[in-house]
């Protein structure tokens, strides 16, 4: 949840009615605190602040702090503590130990998996499904992360230690750690009998997992293991002990060059990825832009932005200009004035030959269905309109055993309404186009002034007659998931421009999530596509969406994203229209 930096919305000191309510909360959700302790948590007299923030993903988190440090924290009306309470109180939850490189992981973002976790002689904590628990590393009971089990203890065992264990919210080193005086964790010594354990364990070699990040082994796990530090200034001592999954030569080699030389190396990585993987020879000529927004961009490796700013070269024109002169991998020429252009490649240059680019290389033109199956492809859903029986219309459904509140799709509407025409011998004998109108027809579908007027109806008066006194929902069908059903019509994405200060424009997004779309990622491939700053707010007026806004009016790149990567039907976006016409500057 804090694997990346948060935007604070307030901070305001705490009233006086909320300290009690707090006070009473924390109490009610760890009745292992006493009085005492939760006086000390949430004191009367001293300053408490109220932070309000959003996550990178867009989930509003309460936050309090006292003395700098947040204490607790309160995500979908449920209240956590942070590590800074769980180093005073480390016997608070139920803890589940791990591998020390395992930390460093989890601080990434990852969930811990259970091959990951030690099993003392004493066995697991009994924690259900949804518990908060802890997780603390081995020789140490001082926890590193908060999170809440994704099954029971007996369910861990009955899968044999296998899969997804602890949900983490919250870690050691994550942003709400920095968020306050960035303390380091205690050293509290574990029972001699969980010492005696883990020193057996590490002798075989226990393997540690690490779940969304890849696994992670430790092949021989020494006996000084509990001197490892989890100080994240001290990386050379993991290192020392053989945990080479943590760094590579190439990031050491990184590390001893300049920023704006690193920036330069990933210019050129991604300059030969995208000549020798994007660009095609059927693309040439090639504007420049084009070819740093939607090639350059996708071939930035994961975890890295490209940004030309911080390299040596400052502008794209004078990068390629080196590479043209210095390097021959390229040809350009201003074929329009002021417009560059790349119009020819070295295909065979050694440079561009011998280039291997990264297998786990992944494009941003891949789009994901969601934060928790980032590498699944997203697939548009099936969208259904949907019926629903009402009261008044029961009568009509009765026959065929569908009662007030059926889901009913419109073609078994109809056929519904026309087995019960036939069954009751209701067409018009002189022209079959028409029904003739009964008693049960005219209470369902006629208004009270029609009922001496109207005596019988075409077909399709009758069945749009049906289907307008019905409520209308509708069912989103996402691949290998089970159908979701809601009321209503479905809202289309809506794409607006819209003008801030001095009048520059900006492109607002919303309603991504109804369709399973997942707003960072969309705000992450336009950034890379358009070289423009994004914002991700909370839609007024609702609490689980989020609003998508980039600078300057970009309708044309995001219906483009949506249209030809999401493949979303057109009818389902809104606003496409408000693109910025050629030739046209605003």
């Amino acid at each position: 949840m804090f694997a990346k930096p948060f935007r604070v919305k307030s901070n305001t000191a705490i009233k006086g009615s909320d300290r009690r309510k707090l006070r009473a909360d924390v109490s009610a959700a760890f009745p292992a605190l006493s009085a005492d302790h939760v006086s000390s948590l949430v004191p009367n007299k001293e300053e408490l602040n109220v932070v309000k923030v959003y996550t990178h993903k867009g989930d509003a988190v309460t936050v309090y702090v006292l003395h700098r440090n947040p204490l607790f924290f309160e995500a979908e009306k449920q209240i956590y503590p942070t590590v800074y309470t769980l180093w005073q109180f480390p016997d608070l939850l139920p803890a589940f130990a791990t591998w020390p490189p395992v930390v460093q992981k989890l601080a990434g973002g990852a969930d811990l998996m259970l091959p990951g976790v030690v099993v003392p002689p004493q066995g697991l904590p009994e924690v259900k499904q949804g518990d908060c628990c802890a997780i603390t590393v081995v020789r140490n009971r001082a926890p590193v992360a908060v999170g809440t089990a994704t099954m029971s203890t007996a369910e861990m065992r009955g899968v044999g230690m296998k899969g997804r264990g602890i949900s983490v919210l919250h870690t050691y080193m994550d942003t709400l750690w920095a968020f306050g005086d960035k303390s380091g964790p205690p050293s509290i010594s574990a029972p001699d009998s969980e010492e005696l354990a883990t020193e057996e364990q590490s002798e075989e070699g226990e393997e540690a997992s690490s779940g969304a990040d890849g696994d992670l082994t430790t092949d021989t796990c020494c006996p000084d293991l509990q001197e490892l530090s989890l100080n994240p200034g001290e990386p050379e001592q993991e290192e020392d002990r053989g945990h080479e999954d943590d760094g590579t030569e190439e990031e050491e080699e990184q590390e001893d060059k300049s920023p704006q030389e690193q920036m330069d190396a990933l210019l050129l990585h991604c300059f030969l990825h995208a000549l020798k993987c994007k660009v095609k020879k059927s693309e040439l000529p090639l504007l420049t832009s084009t070819f740093l927004r939607n090639h350059m961009f996708s071939c930035c490796p994961n975890g890295k932005q490209l940004d030309i700013k911080k390299s040596s070269y400052k502008k794209l024109s004078k990068f390629l200009q080196s590479m043209q002169k210095q390097h021959h991998l390229v040809e350009i020429k201003e074929l329009n004035k002021g417009v560059e252009s790349i119009v020819d490649v070295d295909w065979k240059h050694p440079e561009l030959r011998s280039f291997c680019p990264p297998e786990d290389s992944v494009s941003e033109e891949a789009p994901t269905e969601g934060s928790g199956d980032r590498d699944r492809p997203y697939h548009p859903p099936e969208i259904s309109a949907l019926y629903v029986v009402s009261a008044r219309l029961e009568p009509l459904f009765q026959d065929s055993q569908k009662r007030k509140g059926a889901v009913l799709l419109p073609g078994e509407v109809r056929t519904v309404v026309t087995e019960y025409v036939k069954k009751n011998e209701l067409v018009d004998e002189q022209n079959k186009n028409y029904v003739n109108i009964n008693p049960t027809l005219c209470d369902c579908l006629l208004e009270k002034s029609e009922y001496q007027e109207v005596d019988r109806l075409k077909w399709d008066d009758l069945f749009s007659r049906t289907m307008a006194r019905m409520q209308q929902c509708y069912q989103l069908l996402f691949p290998g998931q089970e159908p979701i059903i809601k009321k209503g019509h479905i809202e289309p994405i809506d794409i607006s421009v819209a003008s801030r200060g001095s009048n520059k424009k900006v492109t607002l997004i919303k309603n991504l999530e109804l369709y399973g779309i997942d707003p960072p990622a969309v705000a992450t491939a336009l950034q890379h596509r358009v070289q423009a700053s994004t914002v991700l707010t909370p839609l007024p007026g609702s609490k689980d969406r989020v609003l998508v806004q980039i600078q300057g009016n970009q309708v044309q790149q995001v219906g483009s994203l949506l249209l030809d990567q999401y493949q979303l039907p057109r009818r389902y976006i809104q606003g496409l229209d408000k693109g910025q016409k050629p030739g046209k500057k605003k």
